[in-house]
């Protein structure tokens, strides 16, 4: 084990021993309701878990995140939240948990959400903590906290798509690119586009990134109130056996028309990394009970 997974594993243990709010939270994972829908090659867990409210729900515009604190600065984190030095980042215990154990990794300091000039230092993550999964909420994409610079982890084995991944890859991907260190894949029939860059050096998956990063920048969700901005993305990075599998999930929207629908059509559901991964968080019992099947296909269908 990691040197780092050993410190991170006893951070969390000391976190939901002695800060009430992560100790509750937690506990109630394990009691959350869930259910299962099931594709051809595939399944979506959808998972009712109210805790989330304060992300599934959050204002994203502009004056909403200018006047509130930034609960990512050091300087805001409550008093019994602790952390561990990670270089430039903080790694944290989120208490607002969906994975068994699950973190936020915060810049220490408060720059903007992006990934281009950070991707590499998210393969070093992943590195260093390959018990977990390491992931990237763009702005509009999920991060509730769009204005500072953060990643998230989680454990490893919860998210479908990994083991999905696995499973898949060798009659349901298409190989795009290939060099002496990487290989770019497409995963075939998955309701949402999701390509993976396999790689064995943390250069040629950036060399790959950017050039897609770049080739992203020509779409339309692009456009931002006049602006052109990051193209819309979500990330997840993993490290196993010395090869990176990077997935990288293109937007074109941030959230689906069911989330501000009125009555008994809306579904509080704001896809971030974990939904386009396979686990819908819903944080609100009646939504959970009325989701449907084909209410998954028209969520991912309008994000991806």
């Amino acid at each position: 084990m990691n040197k780092l997974n050993t410190i991170v594993s006893a951070l969390f243990h000391e976190q939901v021993s002695n800060w009430e709010l992560a100790r509750v939270n937690y506990e109630g994972l394990k009691t959350v309701k869930t259910k299962t829908f099931s594709f051809e090659n595939f399944k979506v867990v959808v998972q009712f878990n109210p805790a989330r409210i304060a992300s599934s729900g959050a204002k994203m515009d502009a004056k909403t995140i200018s006047e509130r604190k930034c609960f990512l600065c050091t300087a805001n984190l409550p008093a019994e939240q602790k952390g561990i030095d990670a270089g430039d980042y903080t790694i944290l215990v989120n208490p607002f948990p969906i994975f068994p154990q699950h973190f936020t990794i915060p810049r220490k300091e408060h720059i903007d959400q992006q990934i281009k000039p950070y991707f590499a230092e998210m393969l070093e993550l992943a590195e260093a903590l390959d018990d977990y999964v390491v992931f990237y909420n763009g702005p509009r994409c999920g991060a509730s906290a769009p204005d500072h610079m953060h990643f998230q982890a989680g454990t490893k084995d919860f998210l479908p798509l990994i083991a999905d991944y696995k499973r898949l890859k060798p009659d349901h991907t298409e190989l795009i690119d290939e060099g002496s260190n990487y290989q770019l894949f497409k995963l075939k029939n998955y309701l949402r586009t999701v390509y993976c860059i396999e790689s064995d050096t943390i250069s040629s998956a950036q060399n790959l990134f950017e050039n897609l990063y770049t080739k992203w920048q020509d779409l339309p969700s692009t456009h931002y109130n006049g602006e052109k901005s990051e193209p819309m993305m979500n990330i997840v990075c993993s490290f196993e056996d010395g090869i990176w599998h990077t997935f990288l999930f293109p937007r074109k929207d941030f959230r689906p028309w069911q989330y501000t629908a009125e009555g008994d059509k809306q579904l509080m559901v704001s896809p971030a990394t974990v939904e386009l991964s396979g686990i819908f968080i819903t944080p609100i019992e009646s939504h959970f009970e009325r989701i449907t099947k084909e209410d998954v296909i028209s969520i991912l269908e309008q994000c991806s």
